[in-house]
This record gives C-alpha cells, sequence and structure tokens, in this order.
C-alpha cells in the first residue's frame, strides 16, 4: 500500500472519520447510542430514556413505546454502561464491516474452512476460499491504513509497505512452500498487469465518465514510471539469460563445465535472480524515502489531521486475527490449486495470472475507482500505480529471498512469453500516463490490454 492509497482510503473513510470523531465531543457518546438505538443495533438507559420514549412513540401509545424501550434496556444495557473506548471501537468496527457490500463475503470464511477439512472437493475449497480473501483484503486494507494514520507518515508507511499487500504475499508465500512455482510468479505478474491495466483503466474510465478530462502529478508519475521500468527490466533479465542459454552455447561460470547442462544454466539463473532480487529490494528502501522522507510532500492527501478510527490495541489486535485468517484461507487456496486446474482445464498459470490478483487487489480496486469518480487523479494513480511498484520491487524480490532462506529455489526465469507480456504492459501504461492526464478512452485502451492478455493466457 503507498502513501498515496493510505491518503486515497481517508479520503473515502472521511464521513466515517467524522461520526467516531463527534465521540469525543460533550454528549457525543449519548447521541451515538440514541442513533444506534434508533437503527435497532444498540441501547440507551438513565437520563437517555425519555429521549428513546419520545422517538420511538410515533404512531403508538406512550405504553407501549416505554414498554419496547425497556425490553431493549434488558437486551443491551451492556453497551451504555460500556467505557468510551470500547463503544467507540465498537461503532468503528461496525462501521468498518457495513462499509461494503463485498463484506457479506465474510460468510465465506467458514465454509472454506468446512470444505477443507470435511472433503467437499477441491473446487468448493477453492472458490469459498478465494471468495473469502476478498473481503478480508478490504478489511485489512482499512484497519492498516488506521494504524498508518495513527503513527504518522514515516512508520505509518512502514506499515503500509508491510501489510498492503498481504493477501497476495500470503497466496505466493503458501505456493513457494509447496514448490507451486508457476503459481508463484504467474500470481504476483498478475497482480501487477492486474494494476497496471484492469485498475488503473476502470479508474481512467469511471473517472473519465464524471470528468471530462483529468490531470494527475507529473513528477511522481515520472518518478513511479521509472521504477516500473526498472522493477521490469530487473525481472525480464534473468528470463531472457535463461533463453539464450537455452539456445546458443553460450561460456557459463565453470569452463569445465557443459555450457548446456540444465543443473549449470539453473544455477546461473538462480545465482542471477537471487542479486537481482537484493538490488531491487535496496531501490525498494529508496523508494520509501523518496515518497516519506525527501519527497514527501508530491504524496500528501487532502486531509493530515485525520484521526484513527480504532484504539491501537484494537487495531493490533485485528490485524493479527486478520492476517492469521488470511494466512489460513491462503493455505487451503494453494492447497487446492493443482487439483482445480487437472478437473477445469485451466492452467495453473491463468489461475495465477488471472483469477488470484482479483482477491488481492479487490481493495485497490474499490478504492481508486471511488476517488477516480471524485475527481482525485493523483491519489487514484497511486493506489494503482504505487501497488504495482509494491509488488514488483518489494513481494517478487521477497520471495525470491525467502525461497533461497528456506530451500525452495524460485528465480526470475519467467517464461519468455510472461516477460514479454510484462515489457509491453508497464511500456504501455507508461505511455498512456506520459503526459499526466487521462480520460475515458485511455482507460478502455487498458483494460482491452488487461482482456488481450487474458485470452491470450486462457488458450496458451
Amino acid at each position: 500500500m503507498s502513501a498515496q492509497r493510505k491518503n486515497a482510503i481517508t479520503v473515502v473513510k472521511a464521513e466515517t472519520r467524522q461520526r467516531l470523531a463527534e465521540l469525543d465531543e460533550p454528549d457525543g457518546l449519548d447521541e451515538a447510542l440514541l442513533n444506534n438505538y434508533e437503527n435497532g443495533a444498540g441501547a440507551i438507559e438513565g437520563a437517555q430514556f425519555a429521549r428513546i420514549s419520545a422517538a420511538t412513540s410515533i404512531g403508538r401509545g406512550a405504553h407501549a413505546a416505554s414498554a419496547g424501550a425497556d425490553r431493549t434496556l434488558s437486551r443491551m444495557s451492556a453497551l451504555s454502561v460500556a467505557p468510551k473506548w470500547f463503544m467507540r471501537d465498537y461503532l468503528a468496527t461496525k462501521e468498518i464491516i457495513l462499509s461494503s457490500w463485498f463484506n457479506l463475503l465474510l460468510i465465506c470464511v467458514p465454509l472454506g474452512w468446512a470444505s477443507a477439512f470435511l472433503g467437499w472437493g477441491p473446487i468448493s475449497t477453492f472458490t469459498l476460499n478465494f471468495l473469502s480473501l476478498i473481503p478480508l483484503a478490504l478489511i485489512l486494507g482499512d484497519i492498516t491504513e488506521d494504524l498508518a494514520v495513527r503513527f504518522g507518515d514515516v512508520v505509518g508507511g512502514l506499515i503500509n509497505a508491510t501489510f498492503g499487500n498481504v493477501v497476495e504475499i500470503m497466496v505466493s508465500l503458501f505456493a513457494l512452500f509447496k514448490n507451486l512455482f508457476t503459481v508463484v510468479a504467474a500470481s504476483l505478474l498478475g497482480s501487477i498487469l492486474s494494476n497496471l491495466l484492469l485498475v488503473l483503466g476502470c479508474s481512467f474510465f469511471l473517472g473519465g465518465l464524471f470528468n471530462s478530462v483529468q490531470t494527475f502529478n507529473a513528477v511522481s508519475n515520472r518518478a513511479c514510471s521509472s521504477l516500473l521500468m526498472l522493477a521490469c527490466i530487473g525481472i525480464s533479465i534473468p528470463s531472457a539469460a535463461s533463453m539464450i542459454l537455452r539456445n546458443a552455447n553460450s561460456p557459463t561460470p565453470d569452463p569445465d563445465a557443459d555450457p548446456l547442462d540444465p543443473e549449470v544454466h539453473e544455477r546461473w539463473i538462480l545465482e542471477v535472480s537471487r542479486g537481482t532480487a537484493i538490488i531491487l529490494l535496496v531501490c525498494y528502501m529508496c523508494y520509501l524515502a523518496f515518497q516519506l522522507k525527501t519527497h514527501s510532500y508530491l504524496f500528501k492527501g487532502d486531509d493530515d489531521d485525520a484521526v484513527p478510527m480504532l484504539t491501537l490495541g484494537t487495531s493490533i489486535g485485528l490485524l493479527t486475527v486478520i492476517t492469521a485468517v488470511v494466512a489460513i484461507c491462503s493455505e487451503f487456496l494453494t492447497d487446492s490449486i493443482k487439483d482445480v486446474s487437472k478437473q477445469t482445464h485451466l492452467s495453473e498459470a491463468f489461475i495465477g495470472l488471472i483469477i488470484l490478483p482479483i482477491a488481492g487487489n479487490a481493495c485497490e480496486h474499490l478504492t481508486a475507482c471511488i476517488v477516480a469518480m471524485r475527481n482525485k487523479m493523483d491519489l487514484s494513480m497511486g493506489v494503482a500505480v504505487g501497488s504495482s511498484i509494491q509488488i514488483a520491487l518489494f513481494a517478487i524480490p521477497f520471495n525470491v529471498v525467502v525461497g533461497w532462506a528456506t530451500g525452495h529455489p524460485f528465480s526470475l526465469d519467467f517464461t519468455p512469453f510472461a516477460a514479454l507480456v510484462l515489457v509491453v504492459c508497464v511500456v504501455n501504461a507508461n505511455f498512456v500516463t506520459a503526459d499526466a492526464t487521462s480520460h475515458w478512452l485511455l482507460g478502455v485502451q487498458l483494460i482491452a490490454l488487461y482482456c488481450l492478455v487474458s485470452v491470450a493466457y486462457f488458450y496458451q
């Protein structure tokens, strides 16, 4: 999650934060409890009783209103005597859970686990756990952003960097530990393409429907575009080298070895990939310093006075629980990929490149489109492009390093076609955003390119 994604979610959640901030006003908690009661979800007691009776007496007798209030008091009195911090966390958690219709998919979490334990079949297990990751990604985005608001730009940026793409990282790590290297490469590459083409394209299209021509910051766009191009080159070099070594009698580090020996090639590509991964991680650290420190003014949001919705303890607790749930769902999801591929005749590359990124990018997609329709294209660009940079400069090399440390030889040796697709899509995205303006037709072009890639992988 980039700093601009944090700012974008802050804009989307501005009304919610305002309502929760009113709890700190005199009588603010009483007003919140009264509203909660009138919505059928809370209770009031003591001095608020008369106000409840008046609010509920329309079309009824006063005696009936009092009886109804008494019943509510007996059922929900714990809320009215709870500490203010508890009531604030209760209302904030309720706002987070009810903030999107996608969160109805939370029902798939227990169903997905039941499918895995009771043997309902790989397709059911994959589908239910895949659907579970969509609301979990949305909730994780809200909680991570809330912690970032609390701790400020630098620490908050590091929190965003760690948890901003936790769904994609979890899925790729579990696939890595199962030696599903094709799924690892495809899911991370697919996340980049999904953000650069689908998320950005939908943002341009929907924003262009409400605004004729939209503009965004050219300086930050050039910096992000050059970083994406650097990551693209870094990822493509091992793939290109591998292709050359397989088709030519090239010299190898060991002059006595057969240059066409597959083991020699694999070791050489692995060493190049690990060196490249370290360089990309260093570049990512530099990007964080650029974004959070030296040029932070380029990424500032419109609302720097935002206040956290949740208390610190509740935020950390929810973050821990949701991350653990994501890990379990990711485990069940990756366990079923091979069987799903066999039964549906969909390649592992298509599942990883096209299907899996939908769950991880749900938060980016929703947030980017909302702020684009509000004509805040700097934030929308930051969400889509910033997330792509995090995957390219952090998630991919992180998987290489973790595989190195755990004995799983994952390299940057993507297929030649995958490397070509990445280069074409990054070059196209840089070309489309070069003049720092957008309209709906550019969005159509980006979405069309994503569909072309999807069709190519479907029939691959």
